[in-house]
């Protein structure tokens, strides 16, 4: 592929084979015939079907799904009917969440959808710029949006904004003059990209690439590239689901065996069929049916909890991610900082003043002491009327360095438009780049004066005298020294330096100009950052700075966000071996002057090493890596359409701590399945070894069938335990939560100690409410209603015991208070009302509830004990 940066604009005419009278129509036509329009091409588009079969491809759905076809068949047609109410539930539930498609490459088609004014057959014309191809000369003027990727041949005080491209925060000076080979995508200042805006000046250029070929184009083509990955979550629930699916064989193969080898002396061809419906019946009754859909609306109430906390999740799945996240691969321009220049120092009569604030609001402070900002008013003055940027309120219109020197000024109550009444403007002696000076002439009391910045070493050369201390006097040998040192330690700080001075004695002319000062301006960090990047280490998730920016400014405001300043540079990514980089990916914290597969590059080597990786950012240049991370985390406020559509979250307010907030939300998420899951693994299996225990036992009384008929199991399973079980997703997070290191994405939802935990309880419901069914036997009904009951109470003792892993009051969540007091009165409905009949059940008295009560309480000591045995959490 060719490298027109490297060519020369003659090198580049030929190459193209065209002419600055531009392309006749038939070459024009054939190249589109070539190249094709120039338009992002876009893929096949997730259709809302699709959106609603993905709900279905839970193992656990198929399961549910099973489930309600064999209940169906086995006659117990509520239960089926039950199970696919629940399973429709939890797919509108996810379809409504995740209903916004894809759409990354229709964002990035939106800022190609442009217009061009071209030359051809040596006239101008204006076209569509999906009409546009290799070799076209194209006018470049100030506020367009640039249609495609342009060699600039002329340039007249042409500056380019690229910040959503590359990173760069201040707009890029464009030349003519080719450059060498390798120079990395943010340094090419002799070409303007497809989406970038022309803030500035005018000039032409020589369309070079258009379509997919763009710098656009190829970050469409890394965005289609991706494949959509399950999140840990979805892996997690498959897993959790086989588990259930193979308990459920288990538990088959246990009853129907069993029942074969005690009727063994009288087996009949009914008896097996018994049994085996038996078997079919009891293993339906293991699974929890509710466990989908309360996944689903726990999520989903999360999702509106984090809302609040201005971050908006786009994925259900992508919630419980974040609470796994161990890197932060934080975007500079825009996410750590504010991406609006701001001058922050100033020197002054021989003083380093520092200015605080956003906007128009601030301080200037000499050693911590505010100072009178109306002493500073002449540098001030200065920066407001060499100046052709505006503030109309507190937006800034023009060149973000001449705006911030707008901003500094209004710190101070200096308005532009009340200033120039007094200096208006007769002439302009404009910037170049030859001479890296600007100057504006000014009426002033009947005279004139003029007043100029630039680069500090020309504006230093250009003085003979200072303005110090309200006086003006010859400048010194040592007045340049502490100038220059001044500029140094700015400089240093990766901070763009300007020289201010004016002219009254020769106004019209840039020599033996008196000094004024410097004013010292950078991108600075979000106020909050630093102590969101502290919360994250403590929280043990590191931070990656990635920027397209220049190393040192990369590392300075590092340094001002307390971060370590390991670096590496674009060009070593692209020589270093993925192998070494993996090795080296721990060390570092910064990466610079890096483009978007140098971002894709760095997400594959920590996702080699392990890591759940969050990646934020708000330009087109994010928009691949967003799509790669575990979780992509984009600006709502300042994020292009493209970032925002290929992420799982948006920051609404743009703020770094949102991110902390959103982990913690993300992390207590995780905690709250895991509850709920042990919460009801524990107590369906209580349930079925109750059934199991009891054919066992009973396996020669016609007379006792089961302690449990098919309605109150549906009861139990769906109100009873699903209710709290919801509730439980609401659960407050625990305190500390964000000292906690992130969790072994490697770890299941139930891992070795929960296992234990759900075994052990689960037989110690069942031996409980076995107990409580024999001690009440021979009345049958008596008994299965006490059994019935028993269960209930059980599991709200449960409750607790589960939440005491996790140090949460047992008041702490009133929506599950609610829960529990619901389950209880509904229990109480279907034994003291006329709904007994349904569920065959009779009036509980009060030695009954002493007794269930009694057995709680041990259940609840002895399974608290357990918990403390083995710390399961």
């Amino acid at each position: 592929m060719t490298k027109f940066y490297s060519l020369s604009i003659e090198e580049t005419l030929k190459e193209l084979n065209t002419g600055m009278q531009g392309l006749t129509d038939k070459q024009a036509f054939e190249r589109k015939e070539k190249f094709g329009l120039n338009k992002i091409t876009e893929t096949k588009k997730t259709t809302k079907l699709e959106i609603l079969v993905n709900q279905f491809k839970s193992f656990i759905i198929w399961i549910l799904i099973i489930a309600s076809v064999i209940s169906f068949f086995i006659g117990e047609t509520v239960d089926a009917i039950v199970i696919i109410i629940l399973v429709i539930i939890n797919a509108v539930i996810g379809f409504i969440q995740e209903y916004n498609a894809d759409k990354s490459i229709a964002a990035l088609k939106k800022l190609m959808n442009l217009n061009a004014v071209i030359i051809r057959n040596g006239k101008r014309i204006q076209l569509d710029s999906e009409q546009l191809v290799p070799g076209d000369i194209i006018l470049l003027e100030e506020g367009m949006k640039v249609p495609a990727d342009i060699r600039v041949i002329e340039s007249i005080q042409l500056d380019a904004m690229e910040a959503s491209l590359t990173g760069e925060s201040i707009p890029i000076k464009k030349q003519t003059e080719k450059l060498e080979q390798g120079t990395a995508l943010a340094e090419k200042n002799n070409m303007v990209f497809s989406g970038t805006i022309i803030s500035r000046g005018k000039g032409k250029g020589i369309v070079t690439e258009t379509g997919m070929k763009t710098e656009i184009g190829k970050i469409a083509n890394l965005i289609q590239e991706q494949k959509e990955e399950p999140t840990l979550l979805q892996k997690k629930l498959a897993v959790l689901g086989k588990w259930i699916a193979v308990i459920t064989i288990i538990i088959c193969a246990l009853v129907f065996f069993s029942q074969v080898i005690i009727h063994l002396n009288s087996i009949t061809y009914q008896k097996i069929t018994d049994a085996f419906m038996m078997a079919v019946s009891l293993a339906v009754a293991a699974i929890p049916e509710g466990l989908p859909a309360i996944v689903t609306i726990s999520l989903a109430l999360g999702i509106q909890r984090m809302v609040k906390k201005n971050s908006l999740v786009r994925r259900l799945p992508a919630v419980e991610t974040l609470g796994s996240v161990d890197v932060i691969c934080a975007d500079k321009t825009g996410t750590l900082t504010m991406n609006t220049m701001t001058v922050r120092e100033m020197f002054f009569s021989g003083k380093k003043i520092q200015v605080t604030g956003e906007g128009i609001k601030g301080k200037f402070l000499l050693e911590k002491q505010e100072q009178n900002a109306l002493d500073l008013s002449m540098l001030l003055n200065a920066g407001v009327l060499c100046n052709n940027s505006v503030l109309e309120g507190s937006k800034a219109i023009g060149d973000p360095t001449e705006t911030s020197l707008l901003f500094s000024a209004r710190k101070a109550g200096i308005k532009k438009e009340r200033l120039e009444e007094f200096y208006p403007r007769i002439n302009e002696i404009p910037f170049s780049s030859e001479r890296k000076l600007m100057t504006t002439i000014h009426a002033f009391k009947g005279k004139k004066i003029a007043f100029s910045k630039g680069a500090v070493d020309v504006v230093l050369e250009l003085c003979t005298k200072i303005y110090f201390n309200g006086k003006t006097r010859a400048i010194t040998f040592k007045d340049k020294e502490e100038i220059l040192k001044a500029n140094e330690e700015m400089a240093e700080k990766a901070m763009r330096v300007l020289a201010f001075a004016f002219n009254q004695e020769n106004p019209g002319e840039e020599n033996k100009m008196v000094f004024l000062g410097l004013q010292a301006m950078n991108d600075p960090p979000r106020k909050e950052v630093k102590l969101s990047i502290e919360l994250c280490r403590q929280a043990g998730i590191k931070v990656i700075m990635i920027t397209g920016d220049h190393l040192i400014t990369a590392q300075a405001i590092a340094k001002e966000l307390g971060m370590k300043t390991n670096s590496m540079t674009g060009k070593e990514l692209e020589e270093i071996s993925e192998k070494d980089l993996m090795e080296k990916i721990e060390e570092i914290n910064i990466f610079a002057r890096v483009n978007p597969a140098h971002k894709m590059k760095i997400i594959d080597a920590l996702k080699a090493r392990k890591h759940i990786v969050a990646m934020t950012g708000d330009g087109v240049n994010d928009a691949p890596a967003l799509k790669k991370a575990d979780i992509g985390i984009s600006m709502g406020l300042t994020g292009t359409d493209i970032a925002k559509e290929s992420s799982e979250m948006v920051l609404l307010d743009d703020n770094f701590s949102s991110i902390v907030a959103a982990v913690e939300e993300g992390r207590g998420i995780y905690d709250n399945i895991k509850k709920f899951v042990n919460y009801l693994l524990s107590c369906n299996l209580g349930e079925v070894l109750l059934i199991f225990f009891a054919i066992i036992i009973w396996k020669d009384d016609p007379e006792i069938i089961v302690p449990l008929i098919p309605i109150q199991l549906l009861w139990l399973n769906i109100v009873t335990d699903g209710l709290p079980a919801l509730a439980l997703g609401l659960d407050p997070a625990e305190k500390g939560i964000m000292k906690r290191k992130p969790r072994n994405a490697s770890e299941q939802i139930i891992n070795k100690k929960m296992f234990y935990t759900v075994i052990f309880v689960g037989a110690l419901i069942g031996i409980a409410s076995l107990y409580l069914f024999a001690v009440h036997l021979p009345n049958l009904i008596l008994a299965q209603t006490v059994a019935f009951t028993s269960l209930v109470i059980f599991e709200i003792f449960r409750l607790q015991a589960i939440r005491s892993n996790f140090n949460i009051g047992m008041f702490s969540n009133k929506w599950l208070i609610g829960a529990v007091g619901t389950s209880i009165a509904l229990q109480l409905a279907v034994i003291y009302t006329p709904l007994n009949a349904v569920f065959r059940t009779v009036p509980l008295g009060l030695n009954e509830w002493i007794t269930i009560l009694e057995v709680s309480v041990v259940l609840f000591i002895v399974s608290m004990g357990f918990n403390k045995l083995i710390k399961d959490k």
